[in-house]
């Protein structure tokens, strides 16, 4: 059988970590522990831990993702020949059974990333709950695919997958949810084993920063948003404008207003994406091609939708242009996001990160 090694990223702990450590290795797991910067009040914990695991330590607080990179090139420099890897938390929501379960299952698919799905119930904290309802949203735009439980840190995967986790970017919250997406792209699969559902205290232990956090994970899709709504107000503005100049046009005066003002707002919401959104090195000429090619067709449908609505429906058109906009927005997102400021030149990857359930700051 395959060595198991249980990566686990540790920030604060408390005296139950010795005790799932020592439980780990009784299932016969290597065990590699990584304390992210918990500082000398902790120190007492990791020197009981390190009959256990191998302790790796950050003289400050890094990040679960950093802290989870840092443990797996331990891994990928101190073991030889192929192994499986697992992640837990800290924290004792992952049962030592479930480990070995989501293991078994990436020795039998050692080219997909394993997942262990918690199923939510009602002593699921209402917080969890509603951040594991989002970030499963945002993943299913994004990438097409159902995952039940994207913010689970049980994780199993075979050794030959190591180099690419350690490629993705995200130092810490984002971190997993950028290996979740990173998955989609490179099809890799990702499989769900069910675990048992386990919070301690309500969930009390957890480091998450709601307002705080919750902003670094989806920072990006909300500068998207922001963008798209600054391109809004400039193209809404000027429609305003021409529709009131041109009144008295008929309907040839709504196709003129509606592209005049897209041209201009089409033009600074380009430079806002590529600079402040996307960050994007792609090359300008190449990329911006792309962009007013999606533009020109997101511009015939919004016009011959605009059209239809104010047109053939009746509806007001200023009310009309609204409903249109709302249509088009995730349309424009997805392109941008996947096609056309897409690569690995990217500073950073989406965040769509993560809230997770566990211990650790990030």
């Amino acid at each position: 059988m395959k060595k198991q090694i249980a990566l686990i990223p540790a920030y604060e702990p408390d005296q139950m970590l010795p005790a799932l450590l020592c439980e780990i290795r009784a299932a016969g797991f290597e065990a590699v522990l990584v304390d992210d910067g918990s500082g000398s009040a902790y120190a007492g914990i990791f020197r009981e831990c390190a009959g256990y695991a191998a302790v790796l330590t950050h003289t400050e607080n890094k990040g679960k993702g950093r802290a989870l990179k840092t443990g797996l090139e331990y891994i990928n420099r101190h073991f030889d020949g192929g192994y499986t890897v697992v992640t837990l938390d800290a924290d004792g929501q992952h049962r030592v059974a479930d480990a070995q379960k989501v293991c078994e299952t990436a020795r039998e698919h050692p080219d997909s990333l394993i997942l262990g799905s918690r199923k939510l119930n009602k002593r699921t904290p209402a917080r969890s709950k509603f951040g594991n309802m989002i970030t499963r949203l945002v993943y299913r735009l994004s990438t097409g695919l159902r995952v039940k439980d994207t913010q689970t840190g049980l994780r199993a995967f075979d050794s030959r997958l190591v180099p690419t986790f350690l490629e993705i970017s995200g130092e810490r919250y984002e971190y997993e949810m950028n290996v979740l997406l990173e998955c989609a792209r490179r099809k890799i699969p990702i499989l769900e084993t069910e675990i048992e559902t386990i919070y301690y205290n309500n969930n009390a232990a957890s480091h998450f920063d709601t307002l705080r956090d919750s902003c670094r994970v989806y920072r990006e899709i909300l500068k998207f948003s922001a963008s798209s709504f600054a391109g809004f107000l400039v193209d809404y503005g000027l429609y305003s404008l021409f529709s009131f100049l041109t009144a008295s046009w008929g309907s040839a005066g709504l196709w003129v207003s509606n592209i005049a003002a897209r041209v201009v707002s089409a033009s600074v919401n380009y430079l806002i994406n590529r600079k402040l959104v996307f960050k994007s090195k792609k090359n300008a000429a190449k990329s911006a091609l792309q962009y007013f090619l999606l533009a020109a067709a997101i511009l015939a449908g919004n016009t011959l939708m605009l059209n239809f609505l104010a047109g053939n429906l009746g509806i007001n058109r200023f009310a009309a242009k609204i409903c249109t906009e709302i249509l088009f927005f995730l349309v424009s997102w997805l392109i941008q996001r996947f096609l056309i400021f897409r690569g690995k030149d990217r500073d950073k990857s989406l965040q769509d990160a993560l809230p997770s359930d566990d211990g650790q700051k990030r």
